[in-house]
């Protein structure tokens, strides 16, 4: 009885934060999208999924060092910190994993916030994080514009969503994201709804929608929502966010049509051989960012939650190496550190020497790519 009562809590507890699929004129607007086919939002190169068996008694099986033993250096915030305006016009603060504030030229963005214990639609179980939050939502400033960039619980966050909801800011979000908003209870007023390649404006910024290669879904069918990735375009300043991607023909097309960037932030984190086609992995993530055309790289999608078969600090170490051989800049900041991309700090060591396997070892490479 009481296992029945403890599994009835859970799902009492998880039922919001699943959100709800998209329905009327929303759904007709999705099915007009290029994207969309056979009734759910399609991959640019088709995905090969992992063997469920494997994958499932590799998780079951795990590896040593995926989480931290010792607590880490975070940098704890408040709203004082950020009164004074970046003198570059663009500051960029990581608070773990993908969510970012980023400032530029008078505005802020918040990217991805997930403020939560657990990347999960309940607090009971799921992956938990690593590190306290560096700032309270409350303490954090009033952010213009929140950017997602698709609905998966490490970057789509229930209960981040609804406390910022108070904030009024405007939530700009791939097509179909924004029945979850909706139904969470942010006015449809406050919610832009972009496909790829379509932009909005919050002042003189333009945000522009990028294509991806990934997939969507939060237990209520696949791929109903369209996932992206955002460049964030100024008078002088532009910025690229890769949300969640693996590697395919778009981040060239990106570079060409909105680059150069002064600051890429790219998803470095959680990667497999089993499942190269919805993640890059540290190597194609600094090939990302020579393709759109960055000039400074700021690995994100690590250091916060497990969510692979790699060691923790291994999608950093790969990146270092990586980046060293094609000669790209890397800034590798604390969580809560804010970084000027016009004057990158050196990388200072602040995570542990642990084993981790080289991309000899464990490579990762996306299927369906042209072959040079």
């Amino acid at each position: 009885m009481a296992l029945v009562l403890a599994l009835a809590g859970a799902i009492i507890d998880a039922w919001p934060a699943l959100g709800t699929k998209p329905r009327d004129a929303r759904l007709e607007r999705i099915q007009k999208s290029p994207q969309f086919r056979g009734g759910k939002f399609v991959d640019t190169i088709p995905r090969i999924d992992p063997d469920v068996l494997e994958a499932s008694l590799r998780w079951f099986k795990g590896v040593d060092h995926s989480q931290p033993l010792e607590p880490l250096p975070v940098l704890l915030r408040q709203s004082a910190d950020f009164a004074a305006v970046a003198g570059s016009g663009l500051r960029i603060t990581w608070f773990g994993h993908s969510s970012l504030l980023v400032e530029i030229e008078g505005k802020r963005l918040l990217l991805d916030p997930v403020w939560s214990e657990r990347c999960s639609p309940t607090r009971v179980v799921g992956p938990k994080r690593f590190h306290p939050v560096p700032i309270a939502l409350g303490e954090l400033p009033k952010s213009d514009a929140v950017l997602i960039s698709h609905d998966h619980y490490d970057h789509l966050d229930h209960a981040t969503v609804v406390e910022l909801a108070q904030q009024n800011p405007m939530f700009v979000v791939p097509l179909g994201v924004g029945a979850h908003l909706e139904y969470w209870g942010i006015d449809k007023s406050r919610i832009r709804e972009l496909d790829w390649w379509k932009e909005t404006s919050l002042g003189t910024l333009r945000l522009v929608a990028t294509p991806a290669r990934h997939f969507s879904g939060r237990g209520l069918g696949a791929d109903a929502t369209l996932w992206s990735g955002w460049a964030v375009i100024g008078v002088e300043r532009r910025v690229y966010y890769s949300g969640d991607t693996a590697m395919f023909e778009g981040f060239e097309q990106i570079g060409e049509r909105l680059g150069p960037f002064d600051a890429t932030m790219i998803e470095s984190g959680a990667y497999d051989a089993m499942w190269a086609d919805v993640h890059l992995g540290p190597e194609q993530a600094v090939a990302a960012h020579r393709a759109v055309r960055g000039r400074v790289l700021f690995p994100v999608h690590w250091g916060t939650f497990d969510l692979a078969l790699h060691t923790w600090v291994e999608p950093m170490e790969r990146v270092l190496l990586a980046a060293q051989s094609a000669k790209v800049s890397v800034v590798a900041p604390k969580p809560g550190q804010s970084i000027d991309p016009l004057a990158p700090p050196r990388v200072e060591r602040w995570w542990p020497r642990v084993p981790w396997k080289k991309a000899t070892e464990a490579p990762v490479v996306s299927s369906g790519l042209a072959k040079n």
